[in-house]
């Protein structure tokens, strides 16, 4: 994990070095402070050698604003380089995101995935500085003040440095209990963004149903749980901090002590005890990076354990011999297909098996949970089958890269998704340096042209959120004009307009009309209305495809689809089944 976390280093190599550098100057700058100090007692002050006490008065303030330089270099630079290093970790975290396969969202919540990329990594940003900065300052000013500390007196030096491997002892022992409860801390953070992300999403539905009280009561509980988590991370580490701090504030106890002995018995003199004081600070201070250290290297780690996590979730891989797609038809078969979420629960499509011809409209109908949506989603290879096979065009999907074979196929959802930003930017997404002018002519196709171009600021009024700012059925134009835009020769439309009131029904049905035409064309719908010029209609059920034909063929069958079509349109005068 260490040499891992080392590797993100590489990039920022030489600013990181220079860094060290800086943090090695500076204690070399610590230890002429105690030196200068000692000299001075000693001889300038005792012998009145004015000239000399006021030459090095003069180089220890020379030497304090070096050490101001030197400071502001590390806390600048030094900064520099864990933010980079956080930035590439994030970069790095969404771009393996981008590549996760839909079980990884389907099993973790957006709040949660938020909180590994932004607040784990905060504290791993933090450790990339500081981290070996303390290390390099502690055991630099350990190991040099031993060596200055010795050449005064080497029993009092052995005295107080016996009291180093009890510190060690301590601060190893506790540092499990720091990293288990800060581990447990960030769970609980995670869990409590999750569910501030969800009720902010969700605060339409809040305001609907008067729940206000419900979400708040929920969010209380996960905050409770975040207090809980952290209280037990600050008591670990107020047993660690109250630990050190007694053993070293006893260390200063023992140097008195025994400093006090050995000048009284004449085995040192007073000005190099006084020096020896000067030095037993300067020793104090690394001992504190030291700590500060172990911290940052139980918080940082814990969050780039969890960064870890994510970077090794095994993403969505192509075959090793894929192939491009190219210039799709759109002849789509299913062979013996069985495909089920969870591999505990029963198959939600089981031996499924039929062709659609190239050009053709083919509709799914059936009730609820029989697999529709299933079928549309396992097409672009969003989930892959258990068993059995699709093929496109004569080739098998799972031969070909996901990425051509997506590229081919074109899907408007009963939930349109805007991004955040503008309709140019909606209409324009997935076509990267599209004209102004190819995207006019998609709207255009869409119908929403007019509309548009009546708004104060055109193409680029921002939608908001989500598009929140536009009415469902303007979403969903722009969601069909985002496909006209791409142009694919392969169309799946899963209860693209059920969500929508029976006028902008009939508009949208213009557009989609105009965007089925010459493409292969998947439609999932309850609204059997909208399905009556399909070419094909498939029924299916739980126990697969229960009948196929198209609208006239169905309905003098009597079966399923003509119960369904009789019991959604009963009443409505003109009907006839």
């Amino acid at each position: 994990m260490i040499r891992r976390f080392i590797g993100y280093y590489k990039p920022h190599l030489k600013l990181f070095a220079a860094d060290m550098v800086a943090a090695m100057l500076l204690s070399v700058c610590d230890l002429f402070y105690p030196m200068i100090t000692r000299r001075m007692l000693n001889d300038y002050i005792p012998n009145e050698k004015l000239r000399l006490l006021v030459t090095w008065a003069v180089i220890l303030l020379l030497i304090y604003l070096a050490k101001a330089g030197l400071n502001y270099f590390m806390q600048y630079y030094g900064h520099i380089v864990g933010v980079r290093m956080q930035s590439d970790m994030r970069r790095e975290a969404f771009e393996h995101l981008e590549q996760l396969p839909f079980r990884y969202f389907d099993n973790n919540k957006t709040g949660t995935i938020m909180s590994r990329i932004i607040n784990d990594l905060q504290d791993i940003s933090e450790l990339a500085h500081h981290g070996p900065e303390n290390l390099i300052l502690a055991v630099l000013l350990l190991v040099t003040s031993f060596f200055l500390m010795a050449s005064i007196n080497i029993p009092l030096t052995l005295i107080i440095f016996a009291f180093l491997p009890f510190l060690v002892w301590f601060a190893a022992k506790k540092r499990l209990d720091l990293s288990a409860t800060s581990k447990e801390a960030r769970i609980s953070i995670a869990e409590t963004n999750a569910t501030l992300e969800n009720n902010i999403s969700g605060i339409r539905v809040s305001k609907a149903f008067t729940s206000e009280e419900h979400a708040i009561e929920n969010f209380r509980e996960n905050d409770t749980g975040f207090v809980v988590a952290k209280k037990r991370q600050y008591k670990a580490m107020a047993i660690f901090h109250a630990g050190n701090t007694m053993i070293v504030d006893f260390l200063n106890v023992v140097v008195f002590v025994a400093g006090g002995i050995f000048t009284y018995m004449k085995w040192i003199e007073f000005a190099d005890f006084a020096s020896f004081i000067i030095f037993v600070n300067i020793f104090l201070s690394p001992i504190k990076n030291l700590i500060n250290f172990i911290e940052q290297l139980q918080s940082g780690m814990t969050g780039f354990e969890r960064f870890c996590e994510i970077m090794d979730t095994p993403v969505e891989e192509d075959a090793p011999d894929a192939v491009e797609l190219c210039d799709a038809k759109g002849d789509i078969s299913f062979r013996d297909v069985s495909f089920s979420y969870d591999e505990n629960n029963r198959n939600v499509l089981s031996h499924l098996t039929f062709d659609i011809k190239h050009g053709q409209t083919v509709a799914f109908v059936g009730p609820s949970g029989s697999g529709k949506t299933t079928i549309c989603h396992v097409i672009p290879r969003f989930y892959d089958i258990l068993a059995g096979q699709i093929t496109l065009d004569g080739l098998d999907t799972a031969s070909l890269t996901r990425k051509s074979l997506r590229q081919s196929i074109g899907i408007v959802t009963q939930d349109v998704f805007l991004f955040t930003g503008t309709i140019k930017d909606n209409i324009a997404y997935g076509c990267p340096g599209v004209s102004d002018e190819a995207i006019e002519e998609a709207a255009k196709r869409a119908n929403i042209h007019e509309f548009i171009a009546g708004l104060p600021d055109g193409y680029d009024t921002f939608v908001g959120e989500r598009g929140v700012k536009l009415s469902g059925g303007q979403k969903q134009r722009i969601s069909i004009a985002r496909v006209f835009l791409k142009n694919p020769p392969i169309l799946i439309l899963d209860e693209a307009t059920s969500a929508l009131d029976n006028a902008t029904e009939l508009l949208i049905q213009k557009s989609l009309d105009e965007l089925c035409r010459g493409r292969t064309t998947i439609v999932v719908a309850h609204r059997l209305s909208t399905i009556k010029n399909a070419d094909q209609i498939l029924v299916i059920t739980d126990h697969g495809i229960e009948e196929s034909g198209n609208h006239e063929e169905l309905l003098a069958k009597g079966g399923l689809y003509a119960e369904l079509y009789r019991v959604q349109f009963a009443g409505i005068e003109g009907e006839k089944v």
